[in-house]
């Protein structure tokens, strides 16, 4: 009896049922990575910009990985110099592109530390969620080998950044936690982004701020803009609410990323505010 071949189209049709679904899937770990993540190499300019003392600092994250970032010392005779600032940025850009933010911390008097994620500026690698927090690790660990003692570092967290500060205060004790235009988590804000997505469930990024501040026992500032047209308010309520205390709410003026710009002394208002919750 002659053997039965199964037609062409059968095997297509059997192609296309395993191949669309996973090229589907290979497209969303695209478009979430690049939603995420958006690296800039190129300096816009450097720490000089600031015109006082500063170092442009060569280190290693907590696997290894060379990373590049920028120290500013406080002034000498100020009360909060034992005190630094370690400033986690948020998914675009690098360093290079929050010099009001380093000049407007180091008003209070405080050191500070910005450095890049891997990937970002003239770091090496990719950037990834894991990736971001052994970065902070790294970050922190160069800071304790200054002399910091790392229970008065404060971990700033921009945006994305605030996703990296709270973990890495729930793995290393910190002084202080600062979330600006932080949101509860990537998810989260994916699902309101793009509620045509079936974005829950299947990101694989989480920076799930949220869930992690019922767990960390230092001060938390949460500062946030009813105007950011990126991260709605609604994100800084559930992120205070979730926080332990001591804790403050600052309200800023301004979209996303310009809250210096449109209120720069409410801005500053915040921070003085909170760092008289600290110790000094």
């Amino acid at each position: 009896m002659p053997t039965r071949t199964r037609p062409r189209n059968y095997w297509r049709t059997i192609g296309g049922l395993v191949l669309i679904p996973a090229a589907c899937y290979l497209w969303l770990r695209w478009f979430e990575y690049r939603q995420v993540y958006h690296p800039s190499a190129r300096w816009w300019a450097d720490g000089s910009a600031l015109g006082q003392p500063w170092e442009d600092v060569p280190f290693a994250a907590a696997d290894g990985l060379a990373l590049s970032g920028w120290f500013f010392p406080a002034a000498a005779d100020s009360p909060r110099r034992h005190w630094a600032v370690l400033v986690c940025h948020g998914n675009g850009g690098n360093i290079s592109h929050r010099l009001e933010l380093y000049r407007v911390l180091l008003e209070t008097g405080v050191a500070v530390f910005a450095f890049d994620y891997r990937g970002y500026g003239r770091s090496a690698g990719r950037p990834s969620e894991q990736g971001t927090y052994a970065d902070a690790e790294g970050a922190l660990a160069w800071l304790a080998a200054r002399g910091f003692d790392t229970r008065r570092v404060i971990a700033f967290g921009e945006s994305l950044g605030g996703g990296v500060a709270a973990e890495l205060a729930a793995r290393q004790p910190l002084g202080a936690l600062i979330l600006q235009s932080t949101f509860t988590s990537v998810p989260d804000l994916g699902a309101e982004l793009f509620p045509f997505l079936p974005v829950r469930t299947l990101s694989r990024i989480g920076y799930d701020t949220r869930a992690k501040l019922p767990r960390l026992a230092l001060p938390v500032l949460v500062m946030h803009s009813r105007s950011d047209t990126l991260v709605p308010y609604a994100h800084a309520e559930r992120n205070f609410a979730a926080a332990r205390e001591p804790k403050l709410f600052w309200e800023l003026a301004g979209d996303h990323n310009e809250p210096l710009a449109a209120d720069r002394a409410k801005f500053l208002a915040g921070l003085e505010r909170f760092w008289q919750m600290l110790r000094e």
